[in-house]
Parts: structure tokens; sequence; C-alpha cells
């Protein structure tokens, strides 16, 4: 087997004429679920049907749909039928809450939305009733599964409408939008990051190239969707290889080292926190990895302890460290096969084929190798700008296609990039980016709550956790409990913080910034 992509006279430059070509091949199956295999033809057709049932709802080219299910066949159905009629996904994850679903449907003005009727306990269909009637370009909510309430549009029976041939002749161009994924940002609001067809079929060819992915890989489909590491870095990139994904709808330690058995896994994709969890299980349980063939790491640099464990519990598989974003359409920077485990540990890979990476100072200015500064990425996999956010779009996105990641970092003179910290507050629990601003604002609503101020400390199994300093209005008492109920019902659960303290003042610096590297340190030292 000829692993990675080599040459090519003519390839699909869309995600939807890369499935098309991938199913009038050979017929083989794409993705592997607990139900049985489903095929590329399989997929290709349903899409079809679904697109066609989307048009004749009156969605037209450039319109948004957002789909809240976990990871299984309706995702990508709705993906790739959006994608067909020159639609845009506007991913919305399960975790989701009430103000996370508003402010995006409201911000992207998606016109549709496909939302699974419940999932891990949580009634999706009456949140929609509450929600929708402040989402007003929101025209069709679509079920997946069956809604308590008769007369409810249902995924299941749209997907029985036939294909229609002249609705499918609508095809999407490479520089059309596919995907709006949503990250937070250092203002509070999350940022639509708009993601092109060619942008994330470039992050999906660099990385095939870059860990020599083929038709006879399995990838462990255990990370969300709704994120680069699974919509590109597991989805796209084993379409690019013609290769199967091993499906679960969300990610579960013991559940992940029955699909090494059981489908025997070539590629294991996880951030730390995932693979963490599966070593501890690992040392309690017999499992045969012995079809491991690489380890990809996200998220984070792998510690030297955790990268020993790797190699003892994976004996056949090389690491590779994976640095990626959302703005980037996934992977833009992975360890060369050649890399050493000092390599590994020390830096998180060198630029994909394709990728440039520089150091810049403060005030953009390009520095020599081995200088701190500021990580910087160019190339075709980097997004469009954010979804109707000129301003803010023109502060990360240079004209000359520089993106601005607000990492600190170093490049090697071999070419490696090694991260040192960030320049935004952002902390990463459990491989989720977590950004303190959209918690404080959320918190500032409160009527006991005169300030607050969030940040990242240290965690032993998240990697990261974030603690609340909060200060009371003059005259209230802060109920800690009260305050974590808000953020439950309001926020995904790992932006919740961990820990909560009640202060009489925050430190602040003369121009009145909060000094949070000295609430890090106190943080530090107290009990969660």
């Amino acid at each position: 087997m000829t692993r990675g992509r080599g040459a090519r006279m003519s390839e699909p430059t869309t995600l939807t004429a890369l499935l098309r070509t991938r199913a009038q091949g050979p017929e083989r199956p794409f993705l592997l679920t607990a139900d049985g295999p489903v095929t590329y033809a399989d997929l290709d057709a349903m899409s079809d049907r679904f697109a066609t049932a989307l048009h004749h709802l009156g969605l037209r080219k450039g319109d948004r749909i957002g789909v809240a299910a976990p990871n299984g066949i309706p995702w990508l159905v709705t993906w790739f039928a959006a994608s067909k009629i020159g639609c845009i996904l506007v991913t919305l994850n399960v975790v989701y809450r009430e103000q996370e679903f508003r402010h995006m449907l409201r911000q992207s003005g998606a016109r549709a939305v496909v939302c699974v009727n419940e999932f891990g306990g949580f009634e999706f269909e009456p949140f929609l009733d509450r929600l929708l009637p402040q989402t007003p370009s929101v025209e069709h909510a679509i079920f997946i599964g069956r809604p308590g309430t008769e007369g409810r549009l249902r995924f299941e029976e749209l997907l029985q409408t036939p294909a229609d041939p002249a609705v499918l002749r609508q095809t999407a161009e490479p520089d059309d939008a596919s995907v709006i994924l949503y990250t937070s940002g250092t203002t509070g609001e999350p940022k639509g990051a708009v993601l092109t067809h060619a942008s994330i079929l470039a992050s999906a060819r660099g990385q095939v190239d870059r860990l020599a992915q083929a038709a006879d890989d399995v990838t462990i489909g255990h990370m969300p969707l709704t994120h680069v590491g699974g919509m590109t870095c597991t989805i796209a990139s084993t379409l690019e290889a013609g290769g199967r994904v091993s499906l679960v709808p969300s990610f579960n330690p013991k559940q992940s080292l029955e699909l090494i058995a059981r489908d025997r896994i070539t590629i294991m994709v996880g951030v730390p926190t995932m693979f963490g969890m599966i070593l501890s299980l690992l040392e309690a349980n017999q499992v045969d990895t012995s079809s491991v063939r690489v380890c990809v790491i996200g998220g984070s640099n792998v510690e030297p302890t955790m990268a020993q464990h790797l190699k003892r519990a994976f004996p056949g598989a090389r690491l590779a460290n994976l640095y990626g974003l959302s703005e980037c359409s996934g992977a833009s920077v992975i360890s060369r096969a050649e890399d050493g485990l000092q390599t590994i540990t020390d830096t998180i890979g060198a630029p994909l084929a394709g990728v440039e990476a520089r150091i810049v100072d403060g005030s953009g200015q390009p520095l020599p190798p081995d200088t701190i500064g500021e990580l910087q990425i160019r190339g075709d996999a980097v997004a469009q700008g954010y979804w109707d956010l000129p301003e803010t779009t023109a502060r990360t996105f240079s004209t000359e296609g520089w993106l601005s990641t607000g990492d600190v970092a170093v490049l090697t003179e071999d070419g490696h990039v090694s991260l040192r910290g960030r320049l935004k507050e952002m902390y990463v629990r459990g491989g989720y980016n977590v950004y303190p601003a959209e918690i404080e604002n959320l918190l500032a609503v409160h009527p006991s709550v005169a300030m607050s101020a969030i940040v990242g400390v240290p965690d032993a199994k998240w990697g990261e956790t974030g603690h609340a300093f909060v200060v009371a209005r003059e005259g209230a008492v802060v109920d800690v409990e009260a305050l974590r109920e808000l953020c439950e019902t309001q926020l995904a659960e790992y932006k919740v913080p961990d820990g909560f303290t009640v202060v009489d003042s925050l430190p602040l610096t003369p121009a009145g910034k909060i000094r949070k590297v000295e609430l890090r340190d106190r943080a530090v030292e107290s009990p969660h």
C-alpha cells in the first residue's frame, strides 16, 4: 500500500466532489458504526436525498444551516447535503446551552437547524421551543429521532426524499464557505471562523502527506465533529486518503479501547486528556494495540512522561504532535516522521507542505530563528476570516495572508515550532479552548457580582481548569452555588469554572487592568 497522497494529475477541489469521486470508485466502507458500516456511496446517496429535501424547504446557496448532534451519520449527511446546494454548515456542539446557541444562531443568521431530539439526558425539543422565538432567522427546525410533538420536521422522513439531479447540479466552488465553526474570543463572544472547501482540503491533504495516511488506515472517530480535530483531522483527512473512520457519538475511554480491538485502529487522534484516560484504563485491561501505527496528540505539547507511557502502550506506533486551530481549518503543524522523542516533547512539529510559519514581535516584524514571539501562519488552509466581523478579521488576518495565532512560540533553525505560552488569556481544559471573558461577561449579569476574573490553572487530569475570583456588589452576598448553577445552565460544561473564590477586591495595574498572573498564582494555592 502506497502511503500518502503522491502525485495526482487532477484532484477534486471541493469536499462534495471528493465524496462523489470516492463513491464512484470500488465500493468500500467509509464509516464503521455500532449499526454497521456505511460506504462512501451510502453517504453520497443519503446526502443527495437530504440536499434535495433542504432545497424543497427553500434553502439556497449561501444560506446557513445549524447542526446540533453528536458524532454520527445525521451530522455528516447534513454537512455534505448543505455543501451540495451551496449552503454553509454552522456547527453547534451538543454540550452548548442557551446563551451559546442563541448567539451563534443569531450571529450566523441561520435559516434552519438540524437538531438531535435528546442527548445525554438533555431534551432539545423543549429547549428549541424556548429559544427559537429569540432567533427569528430560523425558519425550519428539523429533529433527529422522534420528537414529542406531532407535525415536526423529521430528519429521517426528509431523508426519504428522492434525489433531484437538477437540484444537485448547483455545486459548490472551492472558495465557497463550507463551515462556520465558532470559537470563543477575548471579547467574550464566540466568533465564527469561515472555512472553505479549499481550506479544509488543504489542511487534510497536508496531514495525509505528513502522516502517510492511506486507504488501509482506520482512524478512531472519538473527537467531536464540531471541532477541527473531528471534522478535518479525522473525517476530511480520511476522505482524502480513502480510508475508514470508526465513529462513535462521543468520547468514552472504555469504548475507545473496544474500538482499537474491534476495528483494528491504525491512527489514534486525541488531546492529551483523552490519551491520559485511555492509558489509565490500559493499565488494568489487556488490549491488543499492535494495529496502531501512529498516535496523533493535539491541543498541547505532549509531556515527556506521557510520551514514554504512550510508547509502552502502543509499541508499534510513532508519536506525532499536531498543532491546529479553527482559523487554520485543521492541522497546520505536525511532527515529522523522523522526529525523535526529544523533538516530539520539545516541539509541536514542523509546518505542513503549503504552510508557512514565522515568529513576529509586538509590532508584527519577523524575528530570527530561536527568538520568542507570536506565531503566525500562512497558507491555503487559513480560513477566510470571521463571519460578519470585518474589524476582528482585519486584526487577525493580514492582507498578506498571515494569521496571528495569539500563541507565543519559537521557530528553530531546523524549522520546528516550540510553543512557549499564549498571548491571550485562553486556557485549554481537556482539549477545549476556554476564554475567560465569555464567562466573566455571564457572571456580570448576576445581581450579586460586581466584578469577576477567570484564570486557568494547571490540573493533572484536564491539563488546565478554570478558577473564578468574584467580588460582591456592595451590600450583596455571593452565593457560589448560584453562580455555578448560572454557568451550568448557560455554558458548556467544560467552560464552567472548577473553583470559585469570593474576594474583597481584585489586584489591578495602574491602568486598571486585572493582574491575572497574580490571581493565577493564588488559584494554584487554593483548593478547588
